[in-house]
């Protein structure tokens, strides 16, 4: 991966919509090299994919939490498949440590978020902590480049 592959990553998680016309023209590269890139950084799972980032609040679930799972009491793949049929769960992690899994979900309020904790209690311990402010809500992801000495 090179400086302009850097540079296209960069662009693309500013803007996902930007056409190849538009990355062509910002970068200085024709639009087949651009679309060769592209093409190159997702055959090599570089980009996954595209997609909208959604405010939950925007979606009526304005409440964001993190509840950390320990002491499980079923396997890990078995909560795992309960909690990809949860779809107030956003992410889970399987984790080291003291707990096995951090989940992070969106809910409307109060009454939801109980709810969504009266699920998972048959799982494990629960340590559930509510978001109040999210000064990173999300980074752009590239690689670290190398100082040469």
């Amino acid at each position: 991966m090179d400086q302009l592959d850097i540079n296209l990553l960069e662009l693309l998680q500013m803007d996902g919509r930007m056409t190849v016309s538009e990355l062509s023209k910002k970068l200085a590269l024709s639009r087949p090299s651009i679309s060769e890139r592209l093409h190159r950084l997702q055959e090599k799972g570089i980009i996954e994919g595209f997609s909208a980032r959604v405010s939950p609040a925007a979606v009526g679930r304005g409440v964001l939490l993190f509840i950390q799972v320990s002491e499980p009491k079923v396997s890990a793949h078995e909560f795992e498949q309960v909690v990809r049929q949860d779809s107030d769960i956003i992410e889970c992690h399987r984790v080291t440590g003291v707990g096995s899994h951090f989940l992070k979900a969106a809910v409307a309020d109060m009454e939801s978020m109980r709810l969504l904790i009266d699920r998972l209690m048959p799982y494990g311990h629960l340590n559930t902590s509510i978001v109040l402010l999210s000064p990173v809500p999300y980074r752009h992801i590239l690689p670290k480049i190398k100082e040469s000495e």
